[in-house]
């Protein structure tokens, strides 16, 4: 009988990690160029992705943005659409505004989410600014979540080309494995035509040993007007590597397309094809 009890408790152990593995987390939600980019964004904030990376970054310029970003996974067929809004002109405190609806997979099926962010941000000094942000997750059948968590920034710009920042993700616990919590340290270098990004993200809880994810990425715009962009990212979660790529297109009015396509080598085998529509004013 004890034996019995012994292989039951590991089968129900067995099945509960599979499901958990299945689980897709937020913080994968991302731009065309944050994709393209291998995932190293955070410490740049040149756009609305900010908003769901380090809020802080989205007091780095001076300018209102909207956005419209749409993903799509042709392998594991999850998919998402959403918007944002990011106004760092008004007045000092800079805001955004972002929204996603997701279909994902997890252990039980597939489902459906609703994920909005609030950031807000402040420059102490001209080089250190500081951000927080509330997300707010909804979650359908047949995993369900009503969920509120918090997210903290800090980014430092060293120079007129380099920054540096540090953020902390879903400090408040919902018992979602979609909002785990974990960290993000980055850098960020930006000269003329060519910038370049590193990013480091880690994760003492999801599981029982720590796990990092490292992101690499660069961008080069070629005749002003057609940027291109590669990136790698190491999965700490998959132990797998991702090869990142795409291209976009800058008009004159401070508006643009970006195309970004992400290819795991190993891993979930992934092939994500990402679309963003962008218009910014300064």
């Amino acid at each position: 009988m004890p034996h019995r009890l012994m292989l039951l408790l590991a089968l129900c152990l067995s099945t509960t990690v599979h499901a958990q593995a299945e689980v897709e987390d937020l913080r994968d939600v991302m731009s065309a160029r944050a994709y393209a980019m291998g995932g190293a964004y955070r410490a740049l904030g040149m756009g609305t992705e900010a908003v769901l990376g380090n809020p802080a970054a989205i007091a780095m310029w001076q300018m209102y943005r909207i956005e419209m970003h749409g993903a799509w996974d042709t392998h594991n067929k999850d998919a998402f659409g959403g918007v944002a809004l990011m106004d760092a002109k008004t007045s000092q405190l800079a805001a955004g505004l972002d929204y996603h609806i997701l279909s994902l997979r997890n252990g039980e099926g597939r489902a459906t989410a609703h994920y909005s962010t609030l950031a807000f941000a402040l420059p102490i000094t001209p080089g250190v600014m500081v951000g927080t942000s509330v997300h707010y997750l909804r979650m359908s059948s047949p995993r369900q979540a009503n969920s509120t968590t918090v997210s903290a920034g800090l980014l430092l710009r060293l120079s007129d080309g380099i920054s540096a920042g540090f953020s902390a993700h879903n400090l408040i616990d919902t018992q979602n494995e979609e909002l785990g919590r974990y960290y993000s340290a980055h850098l960020g270098f930006m000269t003329g035509l060519l910038t370049l990004a590193g990013d480091v993200r880690a994760d003492f809880e999801s599981r029982e040993e720590r796990i990092f994810t490292y992101s690499v990425g660069g961008e080069y715009i070629l005749g002003q007007t057609l940027p291109f962009r590669v990136g790698y990212t190491y999965d700490g979660f998959q132990k797998a590597s991702q090869l990142g790529v795409g291209l976009g297109f800058l008009t004159g009015e401070g508006g643009g397309i970006d195309i970004g396509y992400r290819h795991d080598l190993g891993g979930e085998k992934g092939r994500l094809v990402a679309l963003t529509i962008k218009l910014q004013v300064g």
